[in-house]
This record gives C-alpha cells, structure tokens and sequence, in this order.
C-alpha cells in the first residue's frame, strides 16, 4: 500500500521511495533541510492577533489533566499558553535542542512561576522523552529543521500514551524554505507507524495543521522506506 501510495505521489511529483540508510541505520531525509535561524516562529503579539495558539490548542483537544511534550519550544509561545490550559492536574515538558535557548525559557518558566512546566534539553535525532507519558506532542513550525526525521519520529514514538497524538503545525512549501509540504510529512510519519487523522488549512498563520496517531509495531530502522520530494 505505501509502495502504491508513494507511485501516485511519484507521478503529481510529490514523494519518491528509495532504499539505504546510514550508519544508523535508519535512512537517510533525501530532502533539503531548513537551518535553525531563530527560537521563535513570530513575534507573540503577531501570532495572538490571528489567535494562533488557542485555535491550535481547540483542535488538539487539550483539556485539563493532560500531559504535553512542546518540542522546539524556543522561546515557549506555546509553552506558555499551555500551562494554564492543562492546568495544576496537568503537565507541560518543553524542550530544544540549543542549550542557550533552554536556559532562557527555563528562566521564563521560573519568572512566570509555572509550576507545572518542567524544561529540558534534547538531541537533533531524539527528543529524550520518558515512554508513555504523553497525550499530545506539539511540534510547531520546527518539523522543516530535523535532518534525520525517521530516527527522530522513531525515538519520539514510545513517549505517545495510548490514544496520544502528536501535533503538526507547518507552512506548505519546500523543506529549504522553512516549510514541509503535507504530502511529505505524511510519507515520513507513514514510514514510522503513524497514521494522520486530522488536517486543516490555517491561511491566517499561512500554514496548516496535521494531527498523527501511531499504528501497529514500531517497523525496525532497517524496514523504514524512506520518502522524498523530487
């Protein structure tokens, strides 16, 4: 089925199936790779104008009592508004990978007392999640930045409780150009044991939003079929 899912995109020049992998063993994104230029996305007064994160939040169906892993949290927009919005019986992880990055959102954290955020540091292929702990995973305009997006998606999957989801928020264009087309992101997600079970255009963030579950067993890395863009 993904063979034949892969030949369609193929043809309207959308994903490409190719085998190898690196010392990994994973394989390699044959896909550009955006470069890390800043820890946030917009300014917030910008991004609260059109409402961003409490659209985002509406859809992802957070509630109080959950527990949410931010990835790439940067400067913690939606770290943040997610505090309050899973409440004192809930859980926020925000992490990233820059370490000076981490260092000021935990000041944050600690200057806004939210007490039930916790702030971490993560790998460009793992995120270092604890297994079974989460009921959303928000990854926002980040996607376009991770180089190895197999061993990434792979290593994030066991952190998912059952019926978590991770969330996808992306503009639709090219991976250089800090974006990741729809087609793509469901390939990746596809080749890793993830199916899509939402998605909807946000033309006032000039994006899109796309919310995953997983399926089945996690496939071996060597089982990964990989996608790309022509």
């Amino acid at each position: 089925m993904r063979a034949a899912a892969c030949l369609m995109l193929l043809v309207t020049g959308g994903c490409n199936v190719f085998a190898g992998a690196d010392d990994t063993g994973f394989p390699p994104a044959d896909r550009p790779v955006s470069d890390i230029t800043a820890s946030q996305f917009s300014d917030e007064e910008s991004r609260d104008r059109v409402n961003e994160a409490e659209t985002v939040m509406d859809m992802a169906d957070i509630e109080a009592g959950m527990t949410v892993a931010d990835i790439g949290a940067g400067n913690g927009y939606y770290t943040i508004r997610l505090a309050p919005r899973v409440g004192e019986t809930g859980r926020v992880l925000a992490q990233d990978v820059i370490p000076e990055t981490r260092d000021r959102l935990a000041e944050r954290v600690t200057r806004e007392q939210l007490d039930n955020v916790s702030v971490r540091l993560g790998e460009f292929a793992d995120p270092k999640l604890p297994d079974d702990s989460f009921d959303r995973i928000f990854m926002i305009h980040m996607y376009h930045e991770i180089e190895s997006p197999y061993e990434f998606l792979w290593n994030m999957r066991p952190a998912l409780r059952e019926a978590g989801r991770v969330v996808v928020v992306d503009a639709d264009r090219p991976t250089n150009r800090h974006g990741t087309p729809p087609d793509l992101l469901n390939c990746e997600f596809e080749a890793v044991g993830y199916r899509r079970v939402v998605y909807r255009a946000m033309p006032d963030i000039g994006g899109y939003f796309a919310m995953f579950e997983r399926i089945g067993d996690r496939p071996e890395p060597d089982a990964i079929i990989a996608c790309g863009q022509e």
